[in-house]
């Protein structure tokens, strides 16, 4: 009999578990506009981290912005102003578990484990005034894309020439913009047969230019491993699918991947401040970039 009972606590404290564990359908990530959620019969402001459950409504204010994470790890944004059954937008990203399911709580903590990690680790210190967001060779600058977005702190006024070298200081290309950001491709034949490309960014207004910066190509078997990972997760063209994406490279050490998505997000959606606030607090966290109010020191 207490054999039965044992079994029976054991069960209850499983489908509690369960219960516990799926008790939202969606979470917000991203908020823009005083959006509503209805709970019962209460209407009240959805906020970054709320719970939405099957049961509740959603209403979407003018000129705003919800980004969505499901259950499953699958985002969904909502733009268009008016009322959402929850239960309806769980209909439209039924299917297979993502693998980005479990960086949904990172996205919603990141601001505060970013904190921790650079009190624990420290701030990266760099010589130049000019910096490129590009993690520094003692901190593994891979790159698992082919297409990325290099960028670089503004202070400095443009335009901006930009220089890739081999590691034997062999010129690949020299390309010049007006931006302090550049997406280049790895493939193209200029790049293709380079394990190592050195990096350097200079004003062509002031005579200041960058340190060199290392792109390095993660190695085949971490290529792989990525590319496994991925596998089956579509690539979907949102601004919360990048955020999701970001926060995924972010957390297997791929920073300038990460980078590149946070800033495909921003031209996704120029006018949601939280992209560029999230991108902003993951260069500070990850030292690649100084506070503002540090950067005088």
């Amino acid at each position: 009999m207490k054999i039965l009972k044992l079994v029976l606590i054991g069960l209850l404290a499983v489908v509690s578990l369960e219960g516990s564990a799926q008790d939202y359908t969606f979470r917000v990530l991203v908020n823009k506009g005083k959006n509503e959620v209805k709970a019962g019969e209460n209407w009240q402001l959805i906020k970054v981290g709320s719970n939405l459950k099957s049961a509740d409504e959603v209403k979407v204010s003018e000129n705003a912005y919800i980004g969505l994470a499901h259950v499953s790890g699958k985002t969904l944004e909502l733009k268009q102003p008016g009322k959402y059954k929850v239960a309806d937008l769980a209909a439209r990203v039924s299917g297979n578990t993502s693998v980005l399911n479990k960086y949904t709580d990172f996205v919603l903590s990141a601001n505060k484990e970013r904190k921790n990690n650079l009190a624990a680790t420290g701030a990266v210190t760099r010589g130049s005034e000019f910096l490129v967001f590009i993690p520094i060779p003692t901190k593994n600058p891979v790159v698992y894309n082919d297409v990325i977005t290099i960028s670089w702190d503004n202070k400095v006024a443009g335009p901006y020439v930009v220089k890739f070298n081999s590691m034997f200081d062999d010129e690949l290309a020299t390309i010049e913009t007006a931006e302090n950001n550049l997406t280049i491709d790895l493939s193209d034949a200029k790049f293709a047969n380079e394990d190592n490309i050195i990096v350097v960014v200079s004003s062509k207004s002031e005579p200041k230019k960058s340190d060199p910066y290392t792109l390095k190509r993660l190695s085949k078997a971490d290529k792989e491993r990525i590319k496994n990972e991925l596998a089956g997760q579509t690539q979907e063209q949102t601004a919360i699918a990048k955020l999701m994406l970001a926060a995924f490279y972010e957390k297997n050490g791929l920073l300038i991947d990460a980078g590149t998505a946070y800033q495909d997000a921003i031209k996704l959606e120029p006018n949601v401040a939280d992209f560029k606030q999230s991108y902003e607090e993951f260069l500070i966290g990850n030292g690649l970039k100084k506070p503002a109010d540090q950067k005088k020191k």
